[in-house]
């Protein structure tokens, strides 16, 4: 069985018109292109769906009883057209995102907000999580991007930076840090440091050992960076974070200054996954955020 949806239009044009000449005119084809469709149709199905006769056309039983069917498959292929055109103008859908949890209670909410505002019938839907956890996810298609710092990836995903901070050194109100108008990766180290386990201090250490600076020594490691600022701000050491999560630094009322000797940043990526094209609603998404960072960066310059 072929059954094309030329022919089922053919054949509810002729049910609603209840003749060929009004039914060709209404799909803006002959007469005889129009007979040709119907006809296929019955020999498509192996029925009769239409009595004919020199005055009129009537449909048989079975025509009948099949026309609310092809109506049906006819309006569910103009709703799902519609609903193409609204992926398409990012009139509807949604994108999932997964990003840092300190990221995911700091940055990104502005971010969405943003994007909300251009396109308010978009959802947005972030996946917090721990770093290590953003590119696993893209991968495993949990998510459609990622956003998170430089890792070591493969050709099996596809990065774009997003933007670069520098770190910054953290410390309770009324420390002793607070009186430098700057803080060296050496003032920092005279004070119990709570940094994070895994790749975050390892990170750091290569780069200061690579110009010859000396490692860092953790007084403590956890896994958040919300607990190691509430941490400081209960006067249990200093730490290091970076500025877009200054919303929490100002809440817990803890004052910061930009590291140098050397000054170290941190850059960012979008994460996708490599010969997988993304929807018109993440790739929308994704555009968002590139032109976003970018205007960031361009006002801070």
């Amino acid at each position: 069985m072929n059954v094309t949806l030329r022919q089922l239009s053919a054949f509810v044009a002729l049910a609603k018109t209840g003749g060929f000449t009004g039914a060709a005119a209404r799909l803006h084809v002959t007469q005889s292109a129009l007979s040709a469709l119907i006809r296929d149709l019955e020999q498509a199905l192996d029925v009769q769906l239409v009595h004919r006769t020199t005055r009129s056309v009537q449909l048989s039983e079975i025509g009948e009883q099949f026309l609310p069917l092809a109506q049906r498959i006819l309006d569910d292929l103009e709703l799902a057209k519609h609903s193409i055109c609204d992926l398409k103008s990012l009139n509807a859908g949604y994108v999932r995102v997964a990003v840092p949890q300190l990221m995911a209670c700091t940055l990104m909410p502005q971010v969405v907000a943003a994007f909300r505002q251009k396109h308010p019938k978009v959802e947005v839907r972030l996946v917090d999580c721990m770093v290590e956890d953003v590119a696993p996810r893209v991968l495993t298609g949990e998510v459609d991007l990622g956003v998170g710092p430089a890792r070591a990836v493969n050709e099996e995903f596809v990065t774009l930076p997003l933007f670069d901070q520098p770190f910054l050194a953290v410390f309770p109100e009324g420390h002793a840090l607070g009186k430098q108008a700057q803080v060296s990766w050496a003032d920092l180290a005279r004070y119990p440091l709570i940094s994070l386990r895994d790749d975050y201090t390892r990170l750091l250490n290569n780069q200061l050992v690579s110009i010859g600076q000396r490692a860092l020594e953790p007084a403590s490691e956890v896994g958040f960076m919300t607990t190691a600022l509430s941490m400081v701000a209960s006067g249990l050491g200093v730490t290091t974070c970076l500025p877009y999560a200054a919303s929490l630094l100002d809440l817990h009322r803890l004052q910061r200054r930009e590291l140098v000797e050397p000054t170290i940043t941190r850059q960012f990526f979008l994460y996708g996954r490599a010969g997988v094209r993304l929807g018109p609603v993440a790739q929308g998404f994704a555009d968002f955020l590139c032109a976003y960072f970018n205007e960031q960066h361009a006002h801070a310059s």
